[in-house]
């Protein structure tokens, strides 16, 4: 491991919320650092990793909830190491997937900080594993695809749809919960059929993980009908099936609905 010397940020992954899924370098990093920037969806469990003696601020972004904006929390990562503390910014999941690490990166950069990554399970990684399915699937899933449906308010959702509805992909959707509806309809309309399998997992790697798998045509009635509050990840396409992925212990909580209502 790169030394962690003082004025030094690390960008460190700390997975989908399971603290048995924080490498053994983070953890590291976490014993040594003297500041510790966290985001909302950073595990309880996680965190209580971090020492007592070390300094440790949220700067979580939740929808609906900014604490900081991205400029804010680039200016106190920076601060921090020009005052010669070791400093941690802790993200969920993988730093470098939809984890705002380039403007982090950026900031240090042009601050003159030493900054390196340390990376971390993404949910998609994650949440297959709870499925007991591979996320790649010879003879049904060549490709796999990570998009966020996240977007600043009033945004519309801008993606290209017409790739992303690939028969022959499996399909990760992050921060999709709210998207649910806009996800299915504009895949449908460009040719995904509407029996395409979907699985939706809340709360991915924690005790109240909660797996539904369904039929991309029932997303948005199962996206607000059966979750909570917790963060959730969609994954769609053959490769989630049941009969693709192996007949399985039932994960935390599953609930499969395969009929279309009428």
């Amino acid at each position: 491991m790169s030394a962690f010397a003082p004025g030094t940020v690390w960008l460190v992954g700390a997975g989908p919320g399971d603290p048995d899924l924080l490498t053994r370098k983070a953890e590291r990093l976490l014993t040594r650092a003297e500041v510790v920037f966290h985001d909302a969806l950073v595990g309880a469990a996680v965190l209580d990793l971090i020492p007592a003696s070390t300094q440790r601020i949220s700067v979580g972004k939740r929808s609906g909830r900014h604490s900081k904006d991205q400029k804010s929390i680039d200016q106190l990562i920076v601060e921090a190491a020009l005052a010669g503390k070791r400093v941690v910014r802790l993200k969920g999941g993988d730093p470098s997937i939809f984890g705002r690490s380039a403007e982090e990166l950026s900031a240090c950069y042009r601050s003159g900080v030493p900054v390196e990554i340390c990376p971390g399970i993404t949910t998609a990684s994650a949440a297959s594993a709870s499925l007991k399915a591979s996320l790649t699937l010879r003879g049904f899933a060549r490709k796999l695809v990570f998009v966020t449906a996240h977007v600043q308010q009033g945004q519309p959702l801008d993606l290209d749809w017409g790739s992303l509805a690939d028969p022959q992909a499996t399909l990760a959707v992050y921060m999709g919960k709210a998207a649910a509806p806009i996800v299915s309809r504009n895949l449908i309309r460009n040719g995904l059929p509407a029996s395409t399998p979907v699985a939706l997992i809340e709360n991915v790697s924690l005790p109240e993980e909660q797996v539904i798998r369904s039929r991309l045509d029932m997303l948005p009635i199962l996206a607000k009908s059966t979750l909570g509050n917790g963060p959730a990840i969609i994954l769609i396409g053959e490769a989630v099936s049941e009969r693709n992925g192996g007949q399985m212990n039932q994960p935390k909580t599953e609930t499969v609905c395969s009929e279309a209502k009428r």
